[in-house]
């Protein structure tokens, strides 16, 4: 009776891994814009490319970022400075592309930049930290990728939005989760605008890792800010087990962060070169087993796991 329904399994398990096991050929005469290179994954995305051939255009946020990544790759491999939340810095990176890719056009966009903090307990913040996460996170990702599109659709291409988790349910406050759960509705309405022209859409969606927006000391940092900024009502209605020197959170985020980055990478990659590639991917065992399964459960579930490790206010009812 089970033979035919594993039989049939796994025949769709071959075709699937078939299917995404099919790369495109002449990757080398490919353009590959990557914005947020001066560190994490975007700066190992740059080399990892570098090194199959491709042709990288990374934007840095820093000289030193961008001199520090040419150091480490080919002479193929060119650099920008790009602010994404400044319009003119877009403006001026677009035309910089199309310049360089001419009637080629660009065959990838990956929209990685992106921030962290301020993030806090949302009543400890202020409109100010909710925009500037929005304005990197979000925002950027959405002009980059309205300045860029001519040159894709020219090249029939790939725009590679990295989302998170994040995006799926509100595992943090402020405007981190805000911003994602934005950047996975841009890329669904972009995805289907995107369909007749024959221009992929894909989201990378990691888990938790060890990056520059993970730092221990910078959440510690982070909390600090937060916590100081936040008015004396509010501090003693959440008492002193959210104080800074008091907060556990950032430790235990600190453990759970795996730093094999080349997860998040390995995907990014096989959305740009993959025949067939994926509309999501779930970079990490954290987010495919526990954090994705997760955000379909039913709300009073979810919101019950993720307050089991939260410390109770002082003037909880």
């Amino acid at each position: 009776m089970w033979l035919p329904v594993l039989a049939l399994l796994g025949l769709i398990f071959l075709y699937r891994w078939y299917r995404q096991s099919q790369i495109l050929e002449n990757l080398s005469d490919k353009y590959v814009f990557i914005t947020g290179c001066d560190t994490g994954f975007g700066n190992l995305l740059a080399k990892q490319l570098d090194r199959r051939g491709m042709r990288v255009l990374a934007a840095c946020l820093t000289e030193k970022g961008a001199e520090n990544l040419k150091k480490e790759t080919s002479s193929r491999l060119q650099t920008v400075i790009l602010d994404v939340t400044d319009s003119k810095s877009v403006s001026s990176a677009a035309k910089w592309v199309a310049t360089i890719v001419k009637d080629k056009g660009l065959w990838g966009l990956v929209n990685n930049a992106g921030i962290g903090i301020p993030s806090c307990n949302n009543e400890w913040l202020t409109k100010d930290d909710f925009l500037k996460v929005l304005n990197v996170n979000l925002l950027g990702v959405i002009e980059v990728s309205l300045s860029l599109l001519p040159l894709i659709r020219k090249a029939r291409g790939r725009v590679i939005n990295v989302s998170s988790v994040a995006g799926r349910v509100a595992i943090c406050s402020g405007g981190y989760s805000l911003a994602k759960y934005g950047v996975e509705s841009f890329s669904d309405s972009l995805r289907r605008e995107m369909l007749s022209f024959g221009v992929n859409v894909c989201i990378i969606e990691p888990g938790f890792y060890s990056t520059q927006i993970t730092s221990t000391k910078l959440q510690k940092q982070n909390v600090k800010h937060c916590w100081e900024q936040a008015t004396e009502e509010v501090r003693k209605s959440y008492g002193i087990d959210f104080s800074p020197d008091y907060q556990s959170s950032v430790d235990a985020l600190g453990s759970l962060c795996s730093t094999k980055q080349t997860q998040v990478t390995d995907c990014m990659e096989h959305a740009l070169t993959a025949a067939h590639p994926w509309t999501r991917y779930s970079a990490g065992w954290d987010a495919k087993f526990l954090l994705v399964p997760l955000s379909y459960f039913p709300t009073v579930i979810t919101d019950f796991l993720l307050c089991l490790s939260q410390p109770k206010p002082a003037q909880a009812v």
